[in-house]
C-alpha cells in the first residue's frame, strides 16, 4: 500500500494537538525503539519535537521494563543517536491514544490488527517500510528482526529503519499541514 493510498484514518491530525506514533515489534528492545530513536532524532532535527510525540512498544511481554539490546544502542551510538527508554507491551488504549502504529513487519502488522479495537484502531495500523518508496516499489516491508541473526544484522536493521522513518517522517509533515 502506499502512502497516497492511506485512508483519513490513519492520516496525521491537521489540527493543533500532537501527531502521535507508536512503533511496534515483537518485544520491545531491538527494531522499535531503534524506530523511535532514529525518528525522535529526525524530529529533533526538523523542529518538530512539539508537533510529533513519540514511543514504542512490544507485542510480547518478555522483555517489559529492559533496556533497549546492547546491540541495537551500539548500532545506534555509532551513528550518534541514544536509544533511551524501557521495554512495555501494547496496550489496549495505544488504539485511542496514537494516531499511527508502526509495525516491523508482517506478525507484528497481524498480531496489532487482531488487537485493535474495531476498525479504526485497525486503520492506524501500518508496516514501517512502506513509508520508504524503495521497499515499497520491490515489496519489501519487513524489518527483519536481528535479534538471534547473524553479526551485523543490527546495522542492517538502522538502514532499513533510518530510509523508512525518512518517509515517514515526510508523510507526517505533509499530514500536519493539511
Amino acid at each position: 500500500m502506499s502512502a497516497e493510498s492511506l485512508g483519513e484514518r490513519s492520516r496525521p491530525r491537521a489540527d493543533a494537538s500532537p501527531t502521535r506514533l507508536l512503533f511496534v515489534c515483537l518485544g520491545n528492545i531491538c527494531r522499535s525503539p531503534t524506530a523511535e530513536g532514529v525518528m525522535r532524532a529526525l524530529v529533533q532535527r526538523e523542529g518538530l519535537a512539539e508537533s510529533i510525540q513519540l514511543d514504542s512498544a512490544g507485542t510480547g511481554a518478555w522483555h517489559v521494563g529492559s533496556r533497549p539490546d546492547a546491540r541495537a544502542r551500539q548500532a545506534a551510538q555509532a551513528r550518534g543517536i541514544t536509544l533511551e527508554g524501557s521495554a512495555r507491551q501494547i496496550r489496549a488504549e495505544d488504539f485511542l491514544e496514537f494516531d499511527l502504529l508502526v509495525a516491523m513487519d508482517a506478525e507484528n502488522l497481524r498480531d496489532l490488527r487482531r488487537l485493535a479495537l474495531g476498525e479504526d484502531g485497525r486503520a492506524k495500523v501500518r508496516r514501517l517500510r512502506e513509508f520508504d518508496p524503495v521497499s515499497a516499489a520491490i515489496g519489501d516491508l519487513d524489518v527483519p528482526d536481528p535479534y538471534y541473526g547473524a553479526d551485523g544484522g543490527f546495522d542492517r536493521v538502522f538502514e532499513l529503519v533510518q530510509a523508512a522513518c525518512e518517509g515517514l517522517l515526510e508523510h507526517v509533515r505533509a499530514g500536519l499541514h493539511t
